[in-house]
């Protein structure tokens, strides 16, 4: 048959492991690309942590203009920045998203190499995302904030 429908699966987590937007894209579209972050954003408000694939100026300009602080780690060949601490643990956060993806192509089966047919292959898709979503038990961070008058204790 040789059919093959590259697509990438873009999407955003919150920190309870929920998936609140997904956009599908070609597989040759690049991660940055404005086209996937109109979707993204729709009703995402905030603090968005990314990895440093999505470093990039323009970017942080349109998702600023509409509430959303992206906060990416910064490339070998960036001038160092300074970030307050809580960003700093949250960056290193990010592996939900791989969790996430893992039990996307792992448990709910996402990656299948035999579509007969392009509304088999959305199908399985949404299908593995929305058996993702009936999880009891998700990838989750634990962060507890505790306020005792002066200071800000982050626990996690």
């Amino acid at each position: 048959m040789g059919w093959f429908y590259g697509f990438k699966l873009h999407f955003a987590c919150n920190d309870k492991g929920e998936i609140l937007s997904f956009f599908f894209s070609p597989g040759n579209m690049d991660d940055c690309d404005i086209r996937v972050f109109e979707i993204l954003k729709k009703k995402l408000f905030g603090k968005l942590y990314a990895d440093k694939g999505y470093t990039s100026h323009s970017l942080f300009e349109m998702l600023f203009n509409n509430g959303i602080h992206i906060v990416t780690g910064i490339k070998s060949n960036m001038k160092n920045r300074l970030m307050p601490f809580y960003d700093r643990i949250m960056l290193r956060k990010r592996s939900i998203i791989e969790t996430i993806n893992d039990l996307l192509k792992n448990v709910c089966d996402i990656e299948h190499s035999r579509h007969r047919s392009i509304h088999n292959f959305f199908m399985n898709l949404i299908s593995a995302i929305a058996a993702y979503c009936s999880f009891n038990k998700k990838p989750a961070i634990q962060v507890e904030y505790i306020n005792n008058g002066t200071q800000l204790h982050l626990f996690y």
